[in-house]
């Protein structure tokens, strides 16, 4: 993924197995949960490409989520603070090799930042 790329979309559920199988039903997406995220089912689009994951519904999390790659988090969060966004989500580990955070637009709009992600 180059920077810049739409890589993942979060959507926010109260019951994971219930919204499964609605996603599932409703437009063939394939779930599952990877090894060591089993709370955590991630779909993928027919396509092959388009995926995400379901998620519990939490204070703050209450609407779908796109998630960004880029280059750099530690830079692009500097970046997005000096021109008025702020930070939801600090950095943190997705694996050793890859990290995720959640900022916040000048108008409250959240968006997920990924950095060494390298598959949906």
């Amino acid at each position: 993924m180059a920077h810049g790329d739409i890589t993942h979309i979060d959507i926010p559920v109260a019951d994971l197995d219930a919204a499964a199988a609605f996603y599932s039903d409703l437009f063939g997406w394939k779930i599952a949960a990877p090894p060591g995220f089993e709370d955590y089912p991630m779909w993928q689009a027919p396509n092959g490409v388009s995926g995400g994951g379901l998620a519990p519904r939490s204070d703050g999390f209450t609407q779908p989520r796109s998630y960004v790659e880029v280059d750099s988090i530690d830079d692009t969060i500097a970046k997005a603070e000096a021109a008025g966004g702020s930070v939801w989500l600090p950095k943190g580990n997705i694996t050793e090799t890859s990290w995720w955070a959640v900022i916040v637009d000048p108008d409250g709009n959240h968006i997920g930042l990924t950095e060494g992600v390298t598959e949906v």
